[in-house]
């Protein structure tokens, strides 16, 4: 099986070399680069390093093309990887993922939708509708459907440019769909449904791109990882969040198979997984500041008690089928 490369538009992480350094007190962590990259490696890494005085090296930004040819070629560097649910599974089908050691990791204590045979959390999110009520007032849009009500909600609205799990959701519960019928997802409807606003469409590639978009009301409405829109509330920003419908996810931390550090990288699955590790991760992340020199506060926004009717998204479909999407969404935005 050859999995496919998603484009990654993000900066690189710090390289690393290996060289000279003893087998048993190293490992590599390699992740999407960036200030969510340094929250990983003070949350989970630092605590490992302090309890067993490991050398955590860090590269990045994950690629699956790199990942892979690694794998094949019996030639791994990487030891803890953070990777797309979706690849996960299907980097689990094709054989190239480590089995997880739960003697070590506790299953138990990790959501049971966000943990597998071969991957567990990194970080969990949501994908929500966010708005700027500085453009739209006291308009409150109520569902996806409001994001395709250009009538209503006037000018350009936003969505995730990389094909992954969300925007085609969206477009189907917009149009109608319930929740429990969403899988297996209507192509057809789905595309047929965004082309109602394409030409509206502003498309973002990473979390700092979203906050400038609406906080600075170029695309006042749109889907965002709520994780980037609590730091813009924070600091007093005009922005909202709609969580009905809200779509959960989360990337996942996996062991490529045949990592010289595997032992080592159990610990620190074990560590990022935990629910204090999961806490550290989430007090560092929602602290920092955003692009432009905005800080949050740090106080979270939860999800309502009631899950604002929480749609998990069918990450097991998509590892069965990201190929064959991805080839059809990179044309459909060529168009």
């Amino acid at each position: 099986m050859h999995l496919k490369l998603k484009p990654i538009a993000l900066a690189i992480g710090v390289s690393v070399a290996m060289t000279g350094m003893a087998k048993a007190e190293t490992m590599v962590f390699t992740a999407w680069g960036g200030s969510t990259q340094d929250a990983e490696y003070e949350a989970w890494g630092a605590p490992l390093t302090e309890e067993s005085g490991v050398t955590i090296l860090q590269d990045g930004p994950t690629d699956y093309g790199k990942f892979q040819a690694m794998v094949e070629a019996g030639s791994v560097t990487w030891d803890a990887v953070d990777v797309e649910f979706d690849f996960a599974y299907q980097a689990a089908e094709a054989g190239l993922l480590e089995p997880l050691d739960f003697s070590i990791i506790d299953r138990d204590a990790i959501d049971p939708r966000f943990v597998t045979d071969h991957a567990v959390v990194s970080f969990p999110f949501s994908f929500v509708l966010g708005y700027n009520t500085d453009t739209y007032g006291n308009a409150k849009p109520e569902s996806w459907a409001d994001l395709f009500d250009t009538e209503k909600f006037p000018g350009k609205r936003t969505f995730y440019k990389w094909s992954s799990p969300g925007a085609l959701e969206i477009a189907l519960l917009a149009d109608g769909v319930a929740p429990e019928d969403l899988y297996p997802l209507d192509l057809d409807r789905a595309f047929a449904k965004l082309d109602t606003i394409k030409g509206d469409i502003v498309w973002w590639g990473g979390g700092a791109q979203s906050q400038q978009l609406i906080a600075s009301g170029e695309a006042p409405i749109g889907m965002f990882w709520d994780i980037r829109l609590w730091p813009l509330q924070s600091s007093g920003l005009p922005i909202e969040i709609q969580w009905n419908g809200n779509l959960a996810s989360a990337d996942v931390l996996v062991i490529p198979k045949g990592s010289p550090n595997k032992d080592t990288a159990m610990k620190f699955l074990a560590i990022a997984a935990s629910p204090e590790g999961q806490k550290r991760f989430m007090d560092i992340i929602t602290a920092e500041d955003v692009e432009g020199g905005v800080a949050g506060s740090g106080k979270v926004q939860t999800l309502p008690e009631d899950g604002a009717n929480q749609v998990t998204l069918g990450l097991e479909w998509w590892g069965e089928n990201r190929n064959m999407v991805a080839d059809r969404w990179y044309a459909w935005q060529a168009q």
